[in-house]
């Protein structure tokens, strides 16, 4: 389905889908915050999600945290009995990437974009270890369509019927900042996100454990000073991990919300009509929460 993709400047992807008969579609799960390492990670929820990605020739996007890497000797987070038995031995953070190797080389095929989140970037600042960096070398060789992400940036999927024709799909995306924002999930920052993606037909982003979907419409002006409607659309993904469970813990003290769970499904396509005579086509797409 991924024909090629390229990286015309370091903060956007650009993968260009065939999709040459009518009713061709392109599958994308989209997820962020799995701390797969973590012991109160959802793993079940998560693996059932990757194989069905696998088994619906899905290609997967991540856009940080996928470690919670906090067990280390010298983070004042770690917490013994918060490590999982497969990194109590050896180098912590060696155990780590090998651990998310193994766990992850079955869909390095599908994997499309691997990102960090603030998890791994406060690892690579007071470690000098970059967590991510290290997996995407580990699965590159059998990945042929995985690109390291930045921060935030964006990912184009231009999808082609012909060879002299494309119409494309514009994917805002950011790890995510701020608190938890138990009252209003984030959202309110979406009109912030607005202004700064303002040529994104989706803005996505994690962080807070939390999730939403909400469109903003719009009014646009086109090259031919024609005034037309447009909605962009905002989602945050929650991830896997769930902290309050167990009913105690920091999260618990801190008088947390217990947290959504899952990621998103982005189904896209190209739309065909015609017009006065004229033959158009433009893409088209659709997020379903994936649970």
């Amino acid at each position: 389905m991924i024909r090629e993709t390229n990286r015309p400047c370091p903060t956007v992807v650009v993968a260009t889908l065939s999709l040459p008969k009518a009713g061709d579609e392109a599958l994308f799960l989209l997820r962020s915050d799995a701390h797969h390492d973590a012991v109160s990670c959802d793993r079940d929820l998560e693996m059932k999600h990757l194989l069905e990605a696998k088994k619906r020739g899905a290609y997967i996007l991540d856009i940080g945290d996928l470690f919670d890497c906090m067990q280390g000797r010298y983070d004042k987070r770690s917490d013994r009995s918060a490590l999982r038995e497969e990194y109590q031995h050896g180098q912590y953070f060696n155990r780590l990437i090998d651990v998310a190797v193994e766990r992850y080389a079955p869909f390095a095929e599908r994997w499309l974009l691997m990102s960090r989140g603030n998890h791994e970037t406060a690892i690579a600042k007071h470690n000098d270890f970059d967590l991510t960096e290290q997996l995407y070398a580990r699965l590159k060789p059998s990945a042929p369509h995985l690109n390291l992400g930045t921060y935030g940036g964006f990912v184009r999927l231009r999808m082609k019927r012909k060879a002299t024709n494309s119409s494309s799909i514009t994917l805002a995306y950011h790890h995510g900042f701020g608190g938890s924002a138990p009252v209003t999930r984030g959202v309110i920052q979406s009109n912030r996100m607005a202004i700064s993606y303002p040529d994104a037909d989706i803005v996505w982003s994690g962080h807070t454990h939390t999730e939403f979907y909400v469109s903003l419409a719009r009014q646009r002006i086109n090259h031919r000073d024609e005034v037309h409607r447009s909605e962009q659309v905002h989602i945050k993904s929650p991830g896997y991990k769930e902290d309050t469970g167990k009913g105690e813990g920091w999260a618990v003290e801190k008088g947390f919300m217990p947290g959504s769970l899952g990621a998103w499904w982005l189904r896209t396509w190209i739309e065909r009509w015609q017009e006065k005579g004229v033959e158009h086509e433009r893409a088209r797409f659709s997020l379903e929460a994936a649970k």
